[in-house]
């Protein structure tokens, strides 16, 4: 059995080809703009999301930046607190040591205080220079003569508890003095003390 088309059965059946196909193209249309609709979206939402990004990082910047001027705000009045935002004050400074060698009964304290200058950058660990302030430092070459270590210790802790300027032990050496015939050992010295001490301040840039 075959089966035949004739030209009239194609002509009846042509406009249902002709929508068929347009459908399909419709179809297409649809699937491809969906599709280009999706990848808009999620570029968009991805730079919506790196937005975030980038604003939840600058928020972080900011705390960070915000708790680190704070801790130097803090330190700042620490260094007010004690009196090192000061120009030095030598009269001061040998007032008390002269105090402090009374009252501890030293037997003998020897200093010279050099000149004052910008003080070491190693020294600290921000370095000399902050904000509109620099800190500045004088050394001072110590001897003494001690009837034993405590002597020492108790005098730079004096010195650390009463003068306006922050206290450096750069290095001290102490040495055994070699006793003298006919002194009463309680008085005597038994060692010699020298040391170079920074008294650090903080000042305004000039």
């Amino acid at each position: 059995m075959s089966m035949t088309v004739s030209r009239d059965d194609f002509r009846r059946i042509q406009w249902s080809l002709l929508i068929l196909v347009v459908l399909a193209l419709l179809g297409a249309a649809v699937v491809f703009g969906s599709l280009q609709t999706t990848r808009v979206a999620r570029a968009a939402a991805q730079k919506v999301e790196a937005e975030r990004g980038d604003i939840r990082n600058k928020l972080a910047r900011a705390r960070e930046e915000e708790q680190e001027i704070r801790g130097k705000i803090s330190r700042y009045q620490a260094l007010v607190n004690r009196g090192y935002v000061t120009e030095e004050q030598r009269l001061d400074w040998i007032e008390r040591i002269a105090q402090i060698k009374v009252a501890r009964k030293l037997i003998d304290v020897q200093y010279e205080l050099m000149p004052q200058r910008t003080v070491e950058a190693a020294l600290l660990p921000e370095g000399a220079a902050g904000g509109g302030y620099e800190f500045m430092s004088s050394t001072m070459k110590l001897q003494m003569q001690l009837l034993h270590e405590g002597d020492l210790l108790g005098f730079l802790a004096d010195l650390r508890a009463n003068v306006r300027a922050l206290i450096v032990v750069r290095q001290c050496t102490v040495e055994r003095i070699a006793p003298a015939a006919g002194n009463a050992r309680g008085t005597q010295a038994q060692l010699k003390a020298d040391c170079d001490i920074d008294w650090i301040t903080l000042r305004e840039k000039k």
